[in-house]
């Protein structure tokens, strides 16, 4: 598997259009649901999933020529990708905030009724996530939702492996205090009680560690 894993790094770093098609098929959907747990919006992990791969193709020369998946690689760009939105929205919603309101018109789509549940589950993991730092939440992230061991995350953000165990330890540490908790925070008026649990359940489940 390594050696493949190798091989196709070799060809999306020679610029190979098909390899860059085959790591696209691998990988697509893993980015668009890291962008997804991170975003809480169907679009932006959209968007998120496009600009990852034009900005790793764009950058595929600078690839180790050594080295297995190229999926850490994509989901550390990912990362950096996401937090790029973060910004951009804070901005926008500042600006927004300025301006003189419009009325607000009912989305009648069928569609919106089909995906209650879904955004309700998203909302669940973002009241969680963001009472994180954001160092922890990418960790997380990365480590239990998207099946990175601790040296893919490690690759993924450019830090060592240490950081990333202390990292997740205090993002598990607190998640469990905000289940304990049992109330949502002040902060957070449309939790409801018992998602801080689930979501603490989610990060209690067991990294994959590196295997011989």
């Amino acid at each position: 598997m390594r050696d493949s894993e190798n091989g196709l790094r070799l060809r999306v770093r020679a610029g190979e259009h098909d390899a860059f098609a085959e790591l696209y098929e691998q990988c697509a959907g893993r980015v668009y649901q890291h962008a997804l747990w991170l975003t809480a919006d169907w679009a932006t992990a959209e968007d998120i999933m496009s600009e990852t791969f034009l900005t790793a193709w764009g950058a595929r020369d600078r690839l180790d020529a050594e080295g297995g998946s190229l999926t850490p690689w994509l989901l550390g760009i990912a990362t950096h990708k996401v937090e790029n939105a973060r910004r951009g929205l804070r901005r926008r919603l500042v600006f927004l905030a300025r301006q003189h309101q419009p009325p607000v018109v009912a989305d009648f789509a069928a569609e919106v009724a089909g995906r209650v549940d879904d955004a309700r589950r998203l909302q669940a993991v973002q009241s969680a996530l963001g009472r994180l730092r954001r160092q922890e939440r990418e960790v997380l992230t990365l480590c239990v939702w998207s099946g990175l061991d601790y040296q893919q995350t490690a690759e993924a953000l450019g830090i060592p492996v240490g950081t990333v165990r202390s990292r997740l330890s205090r993002a598990r540490a607190k998640l469990g205090r905000f289940a304990d908790e049992g109330t949502p925070s002040p902060a957070e008026p449309g939790t409801v009680r018992g998602e801080m649990t689930r979501e603490a359940a989610l990060a209690a489940l067991p990294v994959r560690e590196e295997t011989a």
